[in-house]
């Protein structure tokens, strides 16, 4: 087995937006977030992605806006490093090697040249935290290392949340467990102040989050027992006071107060924002409904736009806690993925289950949701411990017009709800709607469930496999009766063997043979008959995963069994081809070539091997591709074929290969060279800055450039010239930013260069009259010459006539009017004697 260095797994898309909290500029036109390796940017006005601000490698903890120049952001990673971007522009100003990861990032407009950073401490065995003061050195090489740390605070805790700086960074607040602490810089002396961790009433005190007061001496804190309290006074260690305030009735997941400190903002499981006022905090305000818990609270400099991150990886912007403006989405991850991964035919993307009830369709090209399908069409409570309708399977037919969902709830031991829905594609909404619903399709929990790929679209076929020892086959029959119902499904035909349990089915590519695997026996029937064509039973072990070979490999069945086996049978012969030992938690076909690809478990890792079922050979294998089990896979078709010419990547060339690793990661393979490329074409998009990207504005954009191209180059030579070679413009693009003069100075120089003066404007106008007075002159002389040269004309006879000089032309008249104008006197002066 050779293993191949060019094909790397790395993260394509879907990672969580909502792991940090995240930043809102000072113009409140972008907002930024940590997303997996990468920090994203997004316009709060379109909710569209601007920029990936690449470059760390590995997960970022940390976004911050630099205090001394708002256009410019910090960010920090598990990597050990610090990187300075240009987020407008999306560049990489400096890197700063620290060496040891790092957890969250603080900065304070008083310390200047200093970020703080929370890292662990040298003691490997012990999970303790402690915050740190990182002094940037001052250098004009890209990349630095930063080695003169000092340290603030021992014990700190690892969540962002429950640090933060307080009356612009005269002291820091820290609170780990049931113990908070505060650092005063100018005493350079620290206060601590401990809760019980339990109360009379038996909630917890324990610290969750924390925010302190932008002017006033106040630190208010999150508990998880729903409490918030108000310290003050905490100068001094006996006399420090605290008020509280209770509305929630879970763990307070984040505080923040306004830049003014007019208000407090608190958030938590009930996926309501609520706004105390200060000192006035029996007055509060509530924005309900938000669709899940929140996360994190931040607020924009301006205070004019809040925005909340939310436990379904989701972005909520909100004016000024009145309504909510924008939702930026990412793909919804829960504990685990109930439905398999698939791809919509129609739309390419990628389909799962989503928030509660829901399948959620994410663009794999845009990183972006595209729509939520609401499948259990039911109001989700947000209560722990409650039994509701999940979503568990799932299955598109081939084109895309069909899709077929299980929902199942299981209230006691014996009593198990489950119903079977059919969607039908709406072409005039381009969305799946309700066609029709089986109540209790089986006795028990179904096991699996799958299309026929057949192209005859009127026998449109669904086969379900359930606990209960059945395989039942759903048809979609044709026009009912009436006129105003459409089709229908209705069951066609019910299958057993032997009293068994069905775990899994699989259609052949054709769709006139399916498979259906009862323990350790694999059943073969004909899909037209349902006649029981042969039983393949020769490896011993249950059968944990069927597929069909595709293309030219169609003759072969595919399977895996508990014995950590993998079995290929000839289905012209009706033999086993060849079995491997290797433990395969995963198997599956690529619809548009030969390909399979097994993800097999090894040691606590997964491995990969790429193969055809006719190569003894595998395309290409990778050891440890990511840590645990993969369950959860899909080949994606690909939007352009690539051209590579290597033969270990030639199976990347149609489609790519997409699992989610047991932390819901969704990763990818990919060439170096696609990496490279991708890289290259984001580095050529250039973005007006007064223009937020969206695809109507880049489809304008195109658009417009077409029109330049098709204009001819007389029209564009007409158009006035911008002042280009004005002083001002040098000034301001040849200058060295750092160098520049004020901002105001060099405003007030720039549009003194744009404007005209009025004594220029005054002469132009009264040349353009002159001009239009002569010409009018000229044009009545050229009529009374006309008419003069005309009336000869008719008098004399036919001879005279042929014998008359021929008329002057417009512009011959035009130049005998400019001459006639002319001064000949200085002629007469030179005839006199």
């Amino acid at each position: 087995m050779v293993e191949h260095g060019d094909i790397r797994v790395v993260h394509r898309g879907g990672s969580k937006i909502n792991f940090r909290e995240p930043v809102i500029t000072n113009d409140s036109r972008f907002l930024l977030c940590a997303s997996g390796e990468c920090v994203k940017v997004f316009s709060t006005s379109t909710e569209e992605c601007i920029h990936d601000l690449r470059g760390h490698t590995d997960l970022v903890t940390g976004v911050l806006l630099k205090p001394s120049n708002h256009l410019q952001v910090y960010s920090c990673s598990a990597d050990g490093t610090v990187r300075l971007w240009d987020f407008t522009d999306g560049i990489l100003i400096k890197t700063y090697v620290i060496g040891c990861p790092i957890y969250s990032i603080y900065a304070s407009a008083n310390h200047e040249g200093v970020i703080f950073i929370v890292t662990s401490t040298s003691d490997k065995r012990s999970e303790l935290f402690q915050l740190v003061a990182v002094h940037l050195p001052q250098s004009g090489d890209q990349l630095v290392e930063a080695r003169e740390l000092s340290a603030v605070l021992g014990d700190v805790s690892s969540n962002p949340a429950a640090t933060d700086f307080g009356r612009g960074g005269e002291y820091i607040a820290s609170a780990a467990g049931s113990q908070l602490q505060v650092y005063f810089f100018k005493k350079q002396k620290a206060y601590r102040f401990s809760l019980k961790e339990d109360n009379k009433k038996g909630g917890k005190n324990t610290f969750t989050c924390i925010s302190c007061h932008p002017k006033d001496d106040c630190i208010a804190t999150g508990h998880e027992d729903g409490k918030i309290r108000l310290w003050r006074n905490f100068n001094q260690k006996k006399e420090y006071t605290y008020s509280t305030l209770h509305w929630h009735h879970n763990a307070v997941s984040s505080l923040c107060f306004t830049p003014e400190g007019t208000n407090l903002l608190s958030g938590g499981i009930e996926s309501v924002l609520v706004q105390w006022r200060y000192n006035q905090e029996s007055q509060r305000d509530f924005l309900p409904r938000l669709g899940a818990a929140i996360t994190h609270i931040a607020v924009s400099p301006d205070g004019a736009l809040y925005c909340t991150s939310h436990s379904d990886n989701k972005i909520t912007l909100i004016q000024s806690c009145v309504k909510v403006s924008a939702v930026i989405q990412g793909l919804v991850k829960g504990d685990s993925v109930r439905t398999e991964l698939m791809v919509d035919p129609r739309s390419k993307s990628l389909v799962l289950n989503g928030k509660p009830g829901h399948l959620q369709f994410y663009s794999l090209q845009r990183d972006k949701l595209l729509y939520n399908l609401d499948i259990v069409q039911q109001e989700y409570i947000h209560e722990s411990g409650l039994q509701q309708f999940e979503v568990v399977k799932a299955a598109f037919d081939g084109s895309g017009s069909c899709l077929a969902t299980v929902e199942e709830r299981k209230q006691k031991v014996s009593e198990l709800e489950l119903n079977l829905k059919l969607w039908a594609f709406d072409e005039q909404t381009q969305s799946f709607v309700l066609n029709t619903t089986i109540s209790a399709p089986h006795d028990d929990r179904i096991t699996a469930m799958c299309f026929s790929h057949t192209t005859d679209s009127q026998t449109t076929m669904l086969v379900s496999t359930s606990k209960d020892g059945h395989f039942k086959a759903w048809q979609l029959a044709g026009p009912a009766h009436t006129e105003d119902e459409g089709p229908s499904w209705s069951c066609d035909f019910v299958g057993a063997y032997h009293s068994l349990v069905p775990e899994c089915c699989c259609f052949s590519a054709d769709g006139s043979l399916l498979a259906v695997s009862f323990q350790e026996v694999v059943t073969v029937w004909s899909s037209t008959s349902w006649e029981l064509l042969t039983t393949l039973s020769q490896p011993p072990g249950a059968i944990r995963n069927l597929c069909f070979g595709r293309l030219s490999c169609s003759k072969y069945l595919l399977g895996t069994t508990a014995n950590n086996l993998l079995c290929c049978w000839n289905l012209l012969t009706c033999s086993l081809e060849w079995s491997t030992s290797m433990d395969v938690s995963l198997l599956l076909a690529d619809q548009l070539s030969e390909n399979m690809a097994a993800f097999c478990g090894q040691a606590g890792n997964t491995d990969l091997f790429v193969f055809k079922p006719s190569e003894p050979r595998p395309l290409f294998s990778q050891k440890a591709v990511c840590s645990g089990k993969v369950t959860r896979a899909v080949f994606a078709p690909r939007e352009e074929m690539l051209e590579s010419c290597e033969e270990s990547s030639q199976w990347l060339n149609r489609s790519q290969l997409y699992f989610i690793t047991q932390y819901m990661d969704l990763m990818t393979f990919t060439t170096k060279a696609e990496e490279d490329r991708l890289m290259a074409s984001s580095k050529q998009l250039v973005i007006d800055d007064s223009v937020a990207m969206t695809p109507f504005y880049l489809l304008l954009g195109k658009h417009r450039q077409q029109e330049n191209e098709d204009t001819p180059s007389s029209l564009s030579a007409e158009r006035t010239a911008l002042p280009q070679g004005s002083a001002a413009i040098r000034e301001l693009l040849q200058t060295p930013a750092h160098v520049l003069p004020s901002t105001s100075f060099l405003c007030s120089m720039f549009v003194r260069s744009l404007l005209i003066s009025v004594k220029d404007t005054r002469e132009e106008n009264k040349q353009a009259e002159e001009e239009m007075e002569s010409e009018k002159e000229e044009e009545d002389s050229e009529e009374e010459m006309e008419s003069s040269i005309s009336k000869p004309k008719e008098s004399v006879g036919v001879n005279a006539a042929e014998s008359a000089a021929p008329p002057l032309t417009k512009a011959q008249l035009r130049e005998l009017r400019r001459v006639k104008k002319l001064d000949h006197s200085w002629l007469s002066g030179l005839l006199d004697p």
